[in-house]
This record gives structure tokens, C-alpha cells and sequence, in this order.
């Protein structure tokens, strides 16, 4: 018996060096990039929904056929007229990568803005899923409506899946950062935090405090992710266990590591296998990705 997945966030035009000074389009983005990998690793009669706001020009014209060609629901999907979406570029020196952002103006930060839109869509979802990067574009009043609505699905019994993903260059101060972050924690029924971020924006000094902390903020299942460290899971009131990441001789890019476990991670967990064995797939999907350049690989390569 499958059901819907509604990932809700904002995809971007990426720019990235395409040789002798040309540059080649794609789009990316974390919500999006977990949407990606789920629909390439949900069951079949699952249905993958995108939830966002895009213009009315044909580079968001270009964005919603490329989801749509990959099988990714676009029909909830605002268009706002005079808008653009926000658009990055990527830039290689000495084999790091370092990103330009020119998002202030893009549609995705009012995706929240018609609260009603929102809510009929949450409803007709099984499970939510939502990113700190996802609250950070948005105003203060956007971001309280999308908790609000979160809150409200967490109480009629759907999955709430969160990730933290703490880019501080989105938000104003630290202080609303965090607490926003703890808010999205709080609507939400399964936090997958990235280690490296809680350590230094919540201080944590290792996975326990990590999961200890969002525990007692009322989530009940919480899953860290520590790169070559592995995955340690807090599911209910079982203890925690640890799950090894997979070995990768060569990194090639790490970009979408988090996103791509994300949604394999979820993959298996709606087929109800348990959550270490779902981890484990989780981190073969991301011991793929980054295997290889960019956000998003061919489903092709990717485990079964």
C-alpha cells in the first residue's frame, strides 16, 4: 500500500564550470535533492510531491519539466508572476568547491505565503518533509505559518521529517536561528541533524548530546548522521544503536551527502524494515553520490 511523500523547500538554477569559461545549468537543492533520491528509491506506488513557489519565466519553466521528467509531482507548485527562482554559483579552485548565492528576490520564499494552498497540501501528504534551509528563506510570519501547519500534521498522526541542515548565512541572528531550528524540531516527528552542525552551532560534544537534546524537545525518533562516522539512531525509547558508514576509497564531491541518505533513509523505512537496516541502505545511497560530481546522480547508479 503506497501513499505520498511532500517535500517542501526550494530548488535553485545551478551554475557550475563547464571548461574554457562556459557554464553549465542545472537545478539543486536540499529539499529537492532528498525528493530526487526518494523518488528514485521510494516503492513504485508511492507518489514523490515537490512544494515550492516558482516564476512565471522559462527558467522555472525548465526547473518544473526537469521535475516532472523525473517523476517528481510538480501540480502543488505555486507559480508567482514577475518572480524568478533563486540561482547559485559553483566555483572550483585547487579541487574545493566555494558557492555564490542570488536568492533574495526568488519565488520559494513565499511558498508559505498562502497558508490555505499549504495546509490542503500537508493534508493530502503521508509524510512531510521540511529542512532548516527550507524556514531560514522565509519571513518570520511564512516560517510560523509552515511550523504551525507542521505542528498540526505531527498531531493528526502524520510523519514529520526534519532536517536541521544550519546554513547561518539565511538568518538574521543566531538566536532566531537556533530557536527557529528547535521549533522546526518540535513540529516534527523524526529529526535526521547532521553532527558537524549541531557541534557547532548547539555545542554538542558528540552524538548522545545530540540526540539527548532533541529528544527532550519532544522528538521521538532522531537519527544522526557523522559523515565517515557513521549513523547513530534513537528510535522511541530503545536505546541507541550505531550504524557504520559505507567505506569510499575516492570522495569525488560530497555535495547532497545528507539530502541523498535522506531519501533513501526514508525508502526503506516506509517499507518497514528497521531503522538501522534503513540506515544502512541510506548510507550506500550517499556512498554513491559522492562517488560522483554534483547534487543529483542518475538513479541509475544508485542501490537497490
Amino acid at each position: 500500500m503506497g501513499g505520498k511523500l511532500l517535500s517542501i523547500g526550494e530548488c535553485m538554477v545551478e551554475l557550475s564550470q563547464a571548461g574554457e569559461g562556459l557554464l553549465r545549468k542545472g537545478f539543486a537543492g536540499d529539499t529537492f535533492n532528498t525528493a530526487w533520491y526518494a523518488r528514485a528509491c521510494f516503492p513504485s506506488d508511492w507518489s514523490i510531491d515537490y512544494f515550492t513557489a516558482v516564476g512565471d519565466d522559462p527558467l522555472s519553466a525548465d526547473m518544473l519539466a526537469m521535475m516532472e521528467g523525473a517523476g517528481i509531482g510538480t501540480s502543488l507548485i505555486r507559480r508567482i508572476p514577475g518572480k524568478t527562482p533563486g540561482l547559485y554559483l559553483i566555483t572550483l579552485k585547487d579541487g574545493e568547491r566555494t558557492f555564490s548565492y542570488w536568492r533574495d528576490t526568488a519565488a520559494a520564499k513565499k511558498l508559505a505565503e498562502d497558508a490555505d494552498h499549504l495546509r490542503a497540501a500537508i493534508e493530502g501528504a503521508d509524510i512531510v518533509y521540511f529542512s532548516g534551509i527550507t524556514l531560514g528563506i522565509l519571513a518570520s510570519d511564512a516560517a510560523d505559518t509552515l511550523l504551525s501547519e507542521a505542528r498540526r500534521a505531527k498531531a493528526m498522526g502524520k510523519t514529520v521529517v526534519f532536517d536541521p541542515n544550519i546554513r547561518p548565512r539565511l538568518w538574521p541572528n543566531k538566536e532566531y536561528m537556533l530557536k527557529t531550528i528547535e521549533d522546526g524540531a518540535r513540529a516534527s516527528s523524526l529529526v535526521l541533524p547532521s553532527f558537524d552542525d549541531e557541534a557547532v552551532h548547539f555545542g554538542d560534544a558528540d552524538e548522545a548530546a545530540t540526540i539527548a537534546r532533541y529528544k527532550a524537545l519532544g522528538v521521538e525518533n532522531v537519527v544522526v548522521k557523522n559523515g565517515p562516522g557513521g549513523i547513530t539512531l534513537a528510535f522511541g525509547s530503545e536505546p541507541a544503536i550505531h550504524v557504520p558508514s559505507v567505506n569510499v576509497d575516492k570522495v569525488v564531491d560530497t555535495t547532497s551527502a545528507g539530502d541523498s541518505f535522506n531519501g533513501g533513509f526514508l525508502s526503506r523505512l516506509v517499507e518497514g524494515v528497521s531503522p538501522a537496516e534503513a540506515a544502512a541502505h541510506g548510507a550506500a545511497v550517499a556512498s554513491t553520490v559522492i562517488r560522483h560530481h554534483g547534487a543529483l546522480v542518475s538513479p541509475e547508479l544508485l542501490p537497490r
